[in-house]
C-alpha cells in the first residue's frame, strides 16, 4: 500500500537532513530558500505574483515551511498553489482583454528578454505594465516568424488558455511533487524528488528523455528547453539541435505545426515521441538567437538510439607539418563513458584500447581525445580509461558528508599510449569527463584545449526509494517515488574540486558555448567550490615540458588570422551584448532590420567560405567494426572540398564549434556524422590538430617522455 502524502513528505525531509552531502538541518535558512525555490518553480519569470504576495507568503511561511515538512504538513504547498491559480486566472482574463486592443509597434519601447533575475512587480499596476510589454513582444515574435502557425492574437490567447488549464489540472499529488522537488533543489540543483509517475515512466524520469530523437528536455519559462542530447541519437547525429534551444512548436510529418509553448512537458514529450522511421518537425528558437523571432525548422526521423552510435570511434588524419612533410595524427571521439549497456558487456576502456592499438599500428605521431559533447557516465570507466595514459597512481578523490576522503587510483601500471596528447573539451564536458581531463592535466600528461572551463559538476548522486524509509513509518511501496540525492563531491589529485570551477583549458579557443550561462554556476543553489589536501602522485611532466606557453602563443597567432574564428568572435560579442543588455525592441522595423542583417551575414559568410582555398587533409575513419580490417574508409581527401564547392554544396558547419547563425547550412549537407557528405567546418577541431602538431614538433628531441614504460598493447611500430 502506498504511503500517505504526509508520510512521503516526512520521509523526504528526513532523508535530506540525514543523507544529503551538506547534512543541513531543515531550519529557517533552508525554509526561506525552499519557499523562494517553490515560488520560482511556479512563477519562473516573476510575473504572476506581486512583491506584496511574496512579502505576505514570507511572513506566513518563510521561517516554518521546512519544519512543516518534517511534521507531514503539506498545507503550505496547497495554499500557495491555490493563490498561484487565482493569480493565473486573473491574469489570463486581463490578457484576453489586452489582445482585443490595438498595439503600436512603431515606438521606441523595449521589453526584458529574461525576467528570471528580476524582482517581482511591486503591485498590480506594475504587473499590468510588464504584461503589456510581454504580450506585445509575443505578438511581434509570432508576426515576424518565418513559420507562422495561426494569427498571432489567436495563438497567444490559445497559449494562455492552455497554461491556465494546465495549472487547474495539477492534482494534489502533482502539487506535492513540485513542492518536494523545490525542497530537494533548495539543497542543490542535482537533488530532486521523483514522484511515482516519474518512476513509472522511466524514459521521462531522470531528465525527460525523448524516445525517438534522443534529447533531454526541461521546462523553462513556458518552453521545452533542450538540456542535453543523447550520444548517437537522431538529434545529435543531425547536428542542428543544440543544448539551450527552445522548442516552440511540433508537427507530425507533413502536418501543420502545433504551438507547444506553455504546454505541460509530458505532453510535449508525447508529441515528439513516435514510431521508429516516422518524421517529426520541430520549430526551435536557437540557443544563441539574439531575437526570439528567429526560428529554425528541424525535421528528424525517429529512431531507436543504437548502441553503435554511442561507441568510441577514431580518425587517422594525414596532413602536412610546418616543413611540408606528411604527419599522421589520431583523433578519438568519445561520446560518453559507457559501461555494460544493454547487457552487451560494453566497456569504454576496452573499446578505446582496441582503437589505440590500430592508431599505434598506423604510427600516429600524436592523439586528440574529443570530449566536447561528453556529459559523463560511468566513474569506473573514467578511472580505467585515465589509467591507459598514466602509470599507477591516484586519479580522483571523493569526499562524503563527514569529511572522510577516498582516493580512487589506477591499479594497472601499464601504459597503452605514451605519445603527445591533447584533450579537447567544452562547457558540455561534465562529470566523468571532468575527472578524466583534470587527472591528465594535473599529471602533466596532456594539454587541455577548448572553452575557458568545462561544466563544473563535481557532485555524486544516488537514488533512494522512499518506500524503503516510509516503511519505518508504517508503509512500504514502490508507489512512493524516490529521492535523487547528492551524497559526495569530487576532487582532483592536486586538491581542487571540479565543482563549479570545472577544468580550465591550458589553451582557450573561442566558442559560442563558452558562456557562464551554460555551466554549473548558472544553476541555483549550486554547492560551493572548495579544496582538500593534495594526493601523493608523481607527475608525468610539468607544464614547461608540455610547452604550454609556446603552444598558447602559436595558437593565439593562428586564431587571430582565422576567418572562421573571426565569425565566432563576432557572434560571441553580439550574443554577450544581448545577454548583458537583456532587452529587446518592440519596434517592428528595427526587429525586421536585425533579422535581415542576420540573414545577410549568413549569406556573406557562405560566399566567403566558397571563395576560400584551404588544403584539406586525408582522413580515414576507424570504428570498432573496422578496427581490424586492412582497409579503412577514406572520409576526406585533398580536393573533396573543391569538388563539393564545384557542385554547389556548401560544407556544413559543426553546430557546437561555429556560429549558430550558420547552422542552417547543415541542412544542405546531411547529418553531422554522415561520412558521405561534405565534411563539417569545425574551427576548434582544426586548431586542436594544429596545437597537437605543434606539441609533436616541440616534443621531438631529448625530452621525449616515458620511452621505456610498460605497454599494455603490442609494441609501437616505428616508421
Amino acid at each position: 500500500m502506498a504511503a500517505s502524502r504526509e508520510t512521503i513528505a516526512m520521509s523526504v525531509g528526513r532523508l535530506l537532513e540525514e543523507g544529503h552531502y551538506t547534512r543541513q538541518k531543515l531550519n529557517e535558512d533552508v525554509s526561506r530558500k525552499f519557499l523562494q525555490t517553490y515560488l520560482e518553480m511556479l512563477d519562473f519569470s516573476h510575473l504572476f505574483f506581486t512583491q506584496k504576495d511574496i512579502d505576505d507568503l514570507n511572513a506566513k511561511y518563510g521561517s516554518s515551511m521546512a519544519g512543516d515538512v518534517l511534521l507531514g504538513n503539506l498545507k503550505p504547498a496547497y495554499e500557495i498553489y491555490a493563490l498561484y491559480t487565482k493569480r493565473m486566472d486573473d491574469r489570463v482574463a486581463k490578457i484576453k482583454e489586452l489582445l482585443k486592443q490595438p498595439i503600436d509597434f512603431k515606438g521606441s519601447a523595449t521589453v526584458e528578454l529574461s525576467r528570471q533575475k528580476s524582482s517581482w512587480p511591486k503591485d498590480d499596476a506594475e504587473a499590468d505594465q510588464l504584461w503589456r510589454g510581454r504580450i506585445a513582444n509575443e505578438l511581434l515574435q509570432e508576426h515576424l516568424s518565418e513559420h507562422p502557425i495561426e494569427p498571432p492574437a489567436q495563438l497567444v490567447a490559445r497559449r494562455y488558455d492552455r497554461l491556465a488549464r494546465n495549472v487547474h489540472e495539477e492534482d494534489k499529488d502533482e502539487q506535492m511533487k513540485l513542492f518536494l522537488d523545490a525542497l530537494a533543489q533548495a539543497y542543490d540543483p542535482h537533488s530532486e524528488y521523483l514522484s511515482k509517475a516519474d518512476m513509472k515512466n522511466f524514459s521521462i524520469n531522470m531528465g525527460l528523455s525523448l524516445v525517438g530523437i534522443g534529447a533531454m528536455l526541461r521546462s523553462e519559462d513556458g518552453y521545452a528547453k533542450i538540456e542535453s542530447l543523447v550520444p548517437g541519437g537522431p538529434a545529435q547525429a543531425d547536428g542542428r539541435l543544440k543544448v539551450g534551444d527552445r522548442i516552440t512548436a511540433v508537427a507530425q510529418g507533413p502536418a501543420d505545426y502545433v504551438d507547444v509553448r506553455e504546454m505541460r512537458l509530458d505532453k510535449v514529450v508525447e508529441m515528439i515521441r513516435g514510431k521508429k522511421g516516422t518524421h517529426v518537425r520541430l520549430l526551435v528558437i536557437p540557443s544563441d538567437a539574439t531575437d526570439p523571432s528567429r526560428r529554425k525548422n528541424v525535421e528528424l526521423v525517429r529512431d531507436e538510439i543504437k548502441l553503435k552510435d554511442q561507441e568510441a570511434r577514431a580518425d587517422i588524419i594525414i596532413r602536412k607539418d610546418e616543413n611540408g612533410d606528411p604527419i599522421k595524427l589520431g583523433w578519438l571521439t568519445l561520446p560518453s563513458f559507457y559501461a555494460d549497456m544493454d547487457k552487451h558487456q560494453k566497456s569504454t576502456t576496452r573499446d578505446v584500447l582496441a582503437l589505440l592499438k590500430r592508431l599505434k599500428k598506423e604510427n600516429i605521431a600524436g592523439l586528440v581525445i574529443d570530449l566536447r559533447r561528453n556529459g559523463g557516465g560511468s566513474l569506473e570507466e573514467a578511472l580505467s580509461l585515465t589509467g591507459l595514459f598514466l602509470k599507477s597512481g591516484p586519479i580522483v578523490q571523493t569526499k562524503d558528508y563527514n569529511g572522510s576522503i577516498r582516493v580512487s587510483a589506477n591499479p594497472d601500471p601499464g601504459i597503452a599510449y605514451s605519445g603527445p596528447m591533447v584533450v579537447l573539451t567544452s562547457r558540455q564536458s561534465a562529470s566523468a569527463s571532468e575527472i578524466f581531463a583534470a587527472a591528465l592535466q594535473d599529471y602533466g600528461r596532456a594539454v587541455v584545449v577548448g572553452d575557458k572551463n568545462t561544466f563544473g559538476k563535481g557532485t555524486v548522486q544516488t537514488i533512494l526509494p522512499i518506500g524503503r524509509f516510509a516503511s519505518l513509518l508504517g508503509s512500504r511501496s514502490d508507489e512512493d517515488g524516490a529521492l535523487k540525492l547528492t551524497i559526495q563531491k569530487f576532487y582532483r589529485v592536486a586538491g581542487g574540486s571540479t565543482q563549479l570551477h570545472g577544468v580550465a583549458s591550458d589553451v582557450i579557443l573561442p566558442s559560442l558555448s563558452d558562456l557562464p550561462e551554460f555551466g554549473e554556476g548558472a544553476l541555483k543553489n549550486a554547492l560551493a567550490y572548495d579544496e582538500v589536501a593534495k594526493a601523493r602522485y608523481t607527475k608525468w611532466s610539468d607544464s614547461h615540458s608540455l610547452f604550454i606557453d609556446q603552444l598558447r602563443r602559436r595558437s593565439e597567432e593562428r586564431v587571430k588570422n582565422d576567418p572562421e574564428f573571426h565569425y565566432v568572435m563576432e557572434d560571441i560579442g553580439r550574443l554577450r551584448h544581448k545577454l548583458d543588455e537583456n532587452r529587446i525592441s518592440l519596434n517592428e522595423d528595427q526587429r525586421k532590420k536585425e533579422l535581415q542583417d542576420d540573414k545577410l551575414r549568413k549569406e556573406t559568410r557562405s560566399k566567403e567560405r566558397l571563395a576560400r582555398n584551404q588544403e584539406e587533409p586525408q582522413i580515414y575513419r576507424v570504428t570498432l567494426d573496422t578496427v581490424d580490417k586492412p582497409n579503412l574508409q577514406l572520409i576526406m581527401y585533398p580536393g573533396k572540398l573543391a569538388e563539393a564547392k564545384k557542385n554547389g554544396t556548401v560544407p556544413k558547419v559543426d553546430p557546437d564549434a561555429a556560429s549558430d547563425a550558420d547552422t542552417d547550412l547543415i541542412g544542405s549537407a546531411g547529418g553531422a556524422d554522415d561520412d558521405t557528405k561534405t565534411p563539417a567546418i569545425d574551427p576548434e577541431r582544426d586548431e586542436a590538430l594544429n596545437i597537437l602538431a605543434d606539441l609533436v614538433d616541440l616534443t621531438r628531441g631529448p625530452k621525449t617522455a616515458s620511452a621505456n614504460s610498460v605497454d599494455k598493447t603490442a609494441p609501437e611500430q616505428r616508421p
